[in-house]
């Protein structure tokens, strides 16, 4: 396997559609052995996920990770908030542009690479209605201009 070689978790589709995407950061999770397992097995959703700084350290929250069904009475709480392995410096930049310019860090999918499991974190700043309209309606017309490029003789 590659340095780069990575296996996609979960993919968050809603932040996409929700907010306009500024900057991606990659950072570690810090889980259970228990959580390990079963993010490897697929049982995790981070739609309702957020990440913010809580006592000089950034940690992701609203992140769902399914009981793994071997643990028995060993088992992880499933919506516990979680630590995220970042440097001091990135934490000090995002939690200053989270904090100065009014945007929200969310995740955008959770991998595993190199045996570790990995989460990207997107500062995006909300979208209105208007917005999300104004995006749907460019890709429709973008789309028929392909077709119709396509479609020529």
């Amino acid at each position: 396997m590659s340095r780069d070689d990575f296996k996609v978790i979960a993919v968050n589709r809603q932040a996409r559609r929700e907010y306009d995407i500024l900057e991606t950061v990659e950072a570690g999770l810090v889980l259970t052995g228990t959580e390990i397992k079963s993010i490897r097995g697929g049982r995790v959703n981070i739609r309702d996920a957020y990440a913010r700084r809580m006592g000089g350290e950034m940690w992701l929250f609203g992140a769902h990770v399914a009981q793994y069904p071997s643990a028995g009475l060993n088992n992880h709480e499933p919506d516990r908030p979680r630590k995220l392995l970042l440097k001091k410096d990135q934490i000090e930049d995002l939690a200053e542009q989270v904090e100065a310019r009014g945007l929200t860090l969310v995740p955008l999918r959770l991998y595993i690479r190199n045996h570790r499991a990995k989460v990207e974190l997107g500062v995006g700043r909300g979208r209105t209605k208007y917005d999300k309209r104004q995006v749907i309606a460019k890709r429709d017309a973008d789309r028929r201009m392909r077709d119709a490029i396509r479609r020529r003789p």
